[in-house]
């Protein structure tokens, strides 16, 4: 049960390293000065988020058997590998109203963000891949809450001083181990390993 939690923490907390959400936490932090009300919003909308996305994962992973989900999984983590790398941008017209405060704001713009995001395709794979849909759940969350919460509090200061080129390849070398691990166990639950 500790797996479903702590694989699916570090997973997305990786994951979220220089990601679009990532740069709009930075730009709610600079333009709100409100860190409370942006972190809650973050944790309401990533919970509600990857509970969709969750659901999904835990759905579809009844159809496959546990080798085609390593397989799947290992194919998965190979592409979060490739997209770490490729940083990316955010507009300023992608970001709902400032009339509608910090909170609400960073709710929307954050849930929005996040649909079809590698941290959500993560939190699918990973609810097909564990048994306990919960654990994986609050795991993604305190994943995106360990890499977001730093950036709101500490603004733009953070952003000018972090070195994100090499942060993203360490990321992306992470995710390949998680590959290589991945290709491993279905070899193994396909019983090409003896």
């Amino acid at each position: 049960m500790l797996e479903s939690l702590l694989v699916p923490t570090a997973i997305v907390a990786l994951a979220e390293i220089g990601d679009k959400t990532q740069l709009l936490a930075l730009i709610l932090a600079a333009r709100f000065r409100k860190p409370w009300p942006i972190i809650a919003g973050i944790v309401a909308a990533t919970l509600a988020n990857h509970a969709a996305a969750g659901a999904v994962g835990a759905w579809v992973g009844g159809f496959f058997s546990e080798s085609v989900l390593h397989w799947i999984l290992a194919a998965s983590f190979t592409a979060t590998a490739l997209w770490t790398l490729v940083p990316d941008k955010m507009d300023d017209d992608d970001n709902p109203a400032r009339r509608f405060g910090p909170f609400l704001t960073t709710l929307i713009a954050f849930f929005l963000a996040e649909i079809g995001d590698k941290t959500q395709v993560a939190t699918v794979m990973l609810a097909a891949q564990y048994p306990h849909l919960i654990m994986v759940i609050i795991g993604t969350t305190l994943g995106m809450l360990i890499a977001n919460v730093p950036v709101v509090l500490a603004g733009n200061f953070a952003a000018d001083k972090l070195p994100l080129t090499l942060i993203r390849r360490l990321a992306a070398a992470a995710f390949f181990v998680l590959a290589i691990v991945a290709v491993y166990s279905a070899m193994k639950t396909s019983g090409w390993l003896g």
